[in-house]
């Protein structure tokens, strides 16, 4: 019998966890996203805040890295996130 590989288990609380947001380039769109990454990550350091830009400018990707407290902690600011019409991924 083989094992099907399982993803990696997260462990709770994650220091460091990724999140990366693929959105519109324009400042309506980053104040949500940053709005949006404080509220569910009060202690955000945004010195680690990564900013990079499409070829051609439309999208810019923001990668952030959390303090991940748990699974609702999540899910509820990848929900929030997804909402937003200009936000096109959320990682």
């Amino acid at each position: 019998m083989t094992q099907e590989q399982q993803p990696p288990k997260i462990e709770f609380p994650c220091v460091d966890y990724m999140v990366k947001v693929v959105r519109e380039s324009d400042d309506e769109v980053h104040t949500f996203v940053m709005e949006v990454m404080r509220r569910h990550a009060p202690d955000l350091d945004e010195s680690k805040l990564k900013l990079t830009p499409s070829r051609n400018g439309k999208f810019t990707s923001v990668t952030f890295f959390i303090l991940a407290t748990g699974e609702p902690q999540l899910q509820a600011l990848f929900d929030e996130l997804k909402a937003h019409p200009r936000v096109h991924m959320v990682l």
